[in-house]
């Protein structure tokens, strides 16, 4: 059985973890075997648990406790659940986007790169992509479109982030991701990717050159908002790829681009 815990006042206590902790504090850099995330929306926390990370405690509103979060409340027995009225979680920022219910859960230690990429042809490498709505964004390409891993770098927005994970519908649960040790593509190559830089360059193939799908092992290395790869970056690739584009359009979003360079370059065959 849960243990149903009302919570009358927005100040209280239990609502720490998930009213005044920053995402810096939840993910604990100093101690990551204790780190935390807060899943958002039921359908996002049912995948986060589907993929067996522990939940702490529940967030819910009242009226859900028996109605849509029952069968989730179900998968989580002896963790406290806590429960408000409506006008109580609206102080929380953001509460109306997670549709009544949300749940903090321990994070898991991160494979490394070698490790994660046994046996997978397609990655995807993000350098520096820091707004976590665009990386929510493209785990969630990645996964639909076959792409099979995210390594990031050091500098970007960690997908466990709530908005991330939210973005990503809970994708970044269904497709598997690391952060790479360095800022540079060493640990890819040594790995044998050849790599893509999907870069605003002239002297770039098109995205749906031959060559580009018949390598057997590709990694699409995708860059900052705005800046995009430095030019070190583009020059340590085996490929410089660019998006035809018309009517004068000279970009992107980072986001928008994933979802066409993953469905170009992935060597899956899909379902009609």
């Amino acid at each position: 059985m849960n243990k149903i815990i009302e919570i009358t006042d927005f100040n209280a206590p239990e609502l720490d973890v998930y009213a005044r902790l920053t995402e810096a504090q939840l993910l604990n850099k100093e101690f990551p075997e204790k780190g935390l995330f807060i899943a958002e929306s039921p359908k996002v926390i049912e995948r986060a648990l589907d993929a067996g990370y522990e939940p702490v405690s529940c967030l819910i509103e009242k009226r859900h406790i028996d109605g849509e979060g029952r069968d989730i409340l179900k998968r989580m027995k002896d963790i406290p659940v806590f429960c408000a009225e409506f006008d109580i979680l609206t102080q929380l920022t953001g509460f109306k986007l997670t549709r009544g219910m949300l749940c903090a859960m321990k994070r898991k230690p991160l494979l490394k790169a070698n490790e994660l990429c046994k046996n997978k042809s397609r990655i995807v490498v993000l350098d520096k992509v820091m707004n976590p709505t665009n990386v929510g964004a493209i785990i969630r390409s990645a996964a639909a479109l076959g792409m099979d891993a995210v390594l990031l770098t050091k500098g970007c927005s960690n997908p466990l982030y709530r908005r991330a994970a939210r973005v990503s519908m809970g994708t970044v649960f269904q497709i598997d991701w690391t952060f790479l040790e360095s800022d540079n593509l060493d640990e890819i190559k040594v790995l044998g990717y050849k790599t893509v830089a999907m870069a605003l360059k002239d002297n770039s193939l098109s995205i749906s050159d031959s060559r580009l799908k018949k390598e057997e092992k590709l990694a699409v290395v995708m860059g900052t908002e705005g800046d995009g790869l430095s030019d070190t970056t583009i020059k340590e690739c085996d490929y410089t790829v660019k998006i035809p584009m018309y009517h004068g359009v000279d970009s992107l979003n980072v986001a928008a681009a994933s979802a066409v360079a993953f469905y170009e370059l992935s060597n899956k065959q899909y379902n009609n």
